[in-house]
Order: structure tokens, then sequence, then C-alpha cells
């Protein structure tokens, strides 16, 4: 049953919808077309393109899947808060993993919710997110709490696709390289190395690679 329609003074909060699965995205917008005061604008299959999309038509809400093969959410979250600050991101997964969590709400992250979360909890989640309230699963809220109360190790925050980047750059490849193992743009490439860079406090790769190295962060074989 759709929910009453919207007062004309009320806006529309338009939404974007990112996932690498066609059916979970399929899903997701008709959940979105049974609420008046909810529009999908867009979809898209992976970071790089929602970052692309959110510059393009600057929507209220993403709905950020977390693991993708190309640009992972953290990642595409990061950037697009960087590029487009008036947009709200919603994590939206099927992961707990405390890593993961906690990526994406450094990242500017709103909200993470699992994707078990019912239709109206997600509506909700929405609104809140357009006026600028987060929620935040059970889950997401106990990491929070573990990060305020335990000291952050290095390298707590990179993701597995900044984890396998530095793994090749301590293996000696540069960025054309990874981006060929990886089958990724060079672009997205760059990126990822920048974020490392950033989450390690290094100023250059080969700092980057000793400290890995040093803090055991990956396995130098």
């Amino acid at each position: 049953m759709k929910t009453p329609k919207v007062p004309a003074e009320q806006k529309v909060i338009r939404v974007i919808v990112v996932d690498d699965h066609d059916m979970v995205r399929s899903g997701l917008g008709a959940f979105l077309m049974a609420y008046d005061d909810l529009e999908l604008v867009a979809e898209a299959s992976g970071g790089e393109q929602a970052v692309m999309l959110s510059e393009k038509l600057r929507p209220d809400v993403v709905l950020m899947d977390m693991v993708m093969p190309d640009v992972d959410g953290p990642s595409a979250t990061r950037l697009i808060r960087e590029r487009c600050p008036e947009v709200q991101i919603i994590a939206l997964t099927s992961f707990k993993d405390k890593h993961l969590i906690q990526g994406a709400l450094q990242a500017g992250a709103i909200g993470y919710l699992l994707k078990d979360v019912s239709a109206d909890e997600l509506a909700e989640a929405i609104r809140a997110a357009h006026a600028g309230r987060p929620t935040l699963a059970p889950e997401a809220t106990q990491v929070l709490i573990q990060v305020a109360t335990q000291p952050a190790e290095l390298g707590h925050d990179l993701t597995e696709r900044e984890q396998e980047i530095l793994a090749l750059m301590v293996k000696g490849l540069n960025n054309p390289e990874i981006a060929e193992q990886l089958v990724i743009s060079l672009s997205t490439a760059k990126f990822h190395v920048s974020n490392v860079l950033s989450k390690l406090g290094a100023t250059s790769r080969t700092e980057a690679v000793a400290l890995a190295v040093q803090h055991g962060l990956i396995d130098p074989a």
C-alpha cells in the first residue's frame, strides 16, 4: 500500500541506489516506488559510476553497497562526500565486519544498515539522513563504542581493496601495473593508492611500504 500523497510543500527525497547485484538494485528500486516522498533518480552498479552519477545528478541520499569489484563502498563514499558534501550516504550491506563499518563511517556515511532491514525502517533512515540525522544498525553502534574505548592500530581503517593495493605496492608494482593486475582503471588505482598513503600517514610509496612491513599489515612474501 502506498503512503499518502506528499503535500506540495514537502520536498521529494531523490535517491541513488548503488549495488553490483542487479536483483538488489531492482528490489530497492521497487521499494522506493512504494513511498510518495522517495524518488529513484538513478542506479549504479559500482563505486566509480556512483561517484560520477552523484556529481551529475546531486541526489539527496545515496544507498551505498559496501563490497563492490571496482571502487568499494567506503572509497566511493569518501569521494562523493568530498565532491558533493550536501549528499548524504547510507551504507546498506550484508556485512557486519568491524573494519568495513568503521571505514564507512570514517568516510562520511551518515547511516549503516544491514540489508535485512524492513522497508519502513529503511524509508525512515532515508528521511533521517536527508534531515542530517544518523541511523545505525546495532552492530555499527557497537563498533563505535569499541573504537571509543580502544586505541586504533595503524592500518585499521584500510578497506579490503586498499589492503590488496598495499600488498601490490609492497611487491613493487606501480600504478599502471596495479590497475592491470586488479582489472581496474588507472584513475581508480591512483585513487586507492592515495587513500592508502593518507590512512597510513605516509608521504611516499616507499614510506607506506616500510610502515606496512614494520607493522605487519601485509605478508611481504
